[in-house]
C-alpha cells in the first residue's frame, strides 16, 4: 500500500515511524511532515488543511489511503474531499469532527448518547458567562472552537472565574461561544478508539500531563508528555468505557449520517461516581500517540486501513507487556512566547530503542535547530513504568539545546497508583 499522511508534528512522526514497520507498505508520504518524518518515509510540501491541494496530491500520486493527523484538516472536510474522490481516509467527515471542532456540539452530542460528562452551560456572551462563573466560583471555561489545546482554563475560585471568561472571549473566533461546566475532580486518563463508523478498538489507557511545571503546575500547553498503560482503569475498566462512552458516541454520530471513521479520543476524568468525558477529539492525541505507538504490539496499517475502508474487526489489540513513556523537551519561553532558531545537539546519541520524535524541528543544512514551541518527544519502552522512565530520562540527559526544559515527573502518578483489579 501507499500511504499519504497528513501532519508535521510528533505525533505524525510516530504513526510515521509505526507505519514505516509495515510489511505491506510500499511507501510512505508525509505532507508537509519535518525532519524526523524525513528519516522514515518521504516528506512533500503540500498545506495539508486543503482539501483541494490534499485530493490533487493524493490522486497523482495514486495513493491507497489517506491518514489524517491533527485537526485543522478534519475540521476544514479534508476527509469528505478524499472520500469523495474515491480514496480511503482515515480521519472523520467535518460534520463528525465538530466533536473536536466545537464543545458546544460536543455536549450535544453526549447529551443525546446519554455518555455521563459533566454539567455545564454555553454562552455567546461575555458579561452573561462572567456573570455565572463568578456565581459558580470553580468552574471549566472552554473556548468553543479549536484553541491548539490551550482553550481550556480551570477557575478554582470567582477571581479566576472571571479573569478565566475574559481570558477565552479574547481568543477570536475559537471564543466567541464559550462552555462553562462544573469542574470535575479525580484522575485524567486519555482513552483512545480506532473506529470505523460503527465497530471500534481500544487502545491503551494513556495519561497526558498538560500543564508545563512539575506537580501539574503553571500554565496549560498542549502536552509535556505521555505514559501507557495509565494504571487507573483495569483491563474491565476500559471494556465499560467503550460500552458507556465509545459506543453510544458513534452510534449517535451514524444516526445523524455523519460516520465516524477515524481516531475518537475520550478525555475521562475518573470520579467517585465513575468515568465522565471531559472533552472529545477527532484524532490522536499528542503527545499520547507517541507511546502508545510504542506500546502496540501489531501492524498499525491494517487497522488504519480497515477504519477507513468500514471493515474493522472488533477485538482486543495485541499491546507489548510493561510501560512506555514519553517526555516532551520545550522551547525556551513555551507555552507564552517559544524561542525559535537553537541549535539542537545529541540526537543520534540517543539509543536506537529510545525514538526521539520531531515536531518544532527546522533542518538547517544538516544542523537542526528549535522551530517550535514542543520541540521533541524522548520515548522509551521497559518491562514496568519505573525502568520506561529511566530509560527514557538517561535518554534525555544526552540531548541538548539553549533553553531547554521539560517536567521531570512524567509518570510519577502511575508509579503512586494503587493496584487497580482485573
Amino acid at each position: 500500500m501507499k500511504v499519504l499522511l497528513l501532519g508535521s508534528g510528533a505525533r505524525e512522526h510516530a504513526l510515521a515511524w509505526k507505519l514505516s514497520q509495515s510489511p505491506r507498505l510500499t511507501k510512505l508520504l508525509v505532507g508537509p511532515g519535518n525532519p524526523g518524518t524525513a528519516r522514515v518515509g518521504t516528506n512533500v510540501p503540500l498545506q495539508a488543511d486543503s482539501p483541494e491541494a490534499v485530493v490533487a496530491l493524493a490522486r497523482k500520486e495514486q495513493v491507497d489511503l489517506v491518514v489524517v493527523g491533527p485537526e485543522a484538516p478534519l475540521v476544514a472536510g479534508v476527509a469528505d474531499a478524499v472520500i469523495a474522490a474515491g480514496i480511503p481516509c482515515f480521519g472523520p467527515v467535518a460534520g463528525a469532527a465538530l466533536i473536536e471542532g466545537s464543545k458546544a456540539f460536543a455536549k450535544e452530542i453526549m447529551d443525546e448518547a446519554g455518555v455521563p460528562t459533566a454539567g455545564f452551560r454555553v454562552f455567546t456572551d461575555v458579561a452573561e458567562a462572567e456573570a455565572y462563573a463568578v456565581s459558580q466560583g470553580r468552574i471549566v471555561v472552554k473556548a468553543d472552537g479549536l484553541a491548539a489545546g490551550k482553550g481550556v482554563i480551570v477557575a478554582q475560585d470567582t477571581q479566576a472565574a472571571r479573569e478565566a471568561v475574559r481570558a477565552v472571549g479574547a481568543m477570536g473566533v475559537a471564543g466567541q461561544r464559550m462552555v462553562l461546566e462544573e469542574l470535575l475532580e479525580g484522575e485524567e486518563v486519555s482513552v483512545i478508539a480506532l473506529c470505523d463508523g460503527e465497530r471500534y478498538v481500544l487502545l491503551p489507557p494513556a495519561q497526558d500531563h498538560k500543564r508545563v511545571g512539575e506537580g501539574d503546575t503553571g500554565p496549560n500547553t498542549g502536552g509535556m508528555g505521555a505514559y501507557a498503560p495509565a494504571p487507573f482503569l483495569s483491563p474491565a475498566q476500559l471494556a465499560e468505557v467503550g460500552e458507556q462512552v465509545i459506543a453510544p458516541t458513534l452510534a449517535t454520530l451514524r444516526r445523524r449520517g455523519i460516520p465516524f471513521r477515524g481516531a475518537l479520543y475520550a478525555g475521562l476524568m475518573l470520579t467517585r461516581s465513575g468515568p465522565k468525558v471531559l472533552e472529545f477529539n477527532a484524532r490522536f492525541g499528542d503527545p499520547e500517540t507517541q507511546v502508545l505507538m510504542m506500546q502496540l504490539a501489531e501492524d498499525v496499517l491494517p487497522l488504519l486501513d480497515a477504519c477507513a475502508r468500514g471493515r474493522l474487526e472488533s477485538r482486543p489489540l495485541a499491546v507489548h507487556p510493561g510501560a512506555s513513556v514519553g517526555v516532551v523537551l520545550a522551547a525556551h519561553g513555551y507555552p507564552e512566547a517559544p524561542r525559535r532558531g537553537d541549535r539542537i545537539e545529541g540526537v543520534d546519541a540517543v539509543p536506537t530503542d529510545c525514538p526521539v520524535f520531531v515536531a518544532g524541528v527546522e533542518d538547517k543544512g544538516g544542523g537542526w535547530l528549535t522551530a517550535g514551541g514542543r520541540v521533541l518527544t524522548v520515548c522509551a519502552r521497559g518491562a514496568d513504568l519505573a525502568e520506561a522512565r529511566a530509560q527514557a530520562y538517561t535518554a534525555v540527559a544526552r540531548l541538548r539545546f539553549e533553553g531547554m526544559h521539560f517536567r521531570r515527573d512524567i509518570g510519577a502518578k502511575g508509579l503512586r497508583a494503587p493496584a487497580v483489579t482485573p
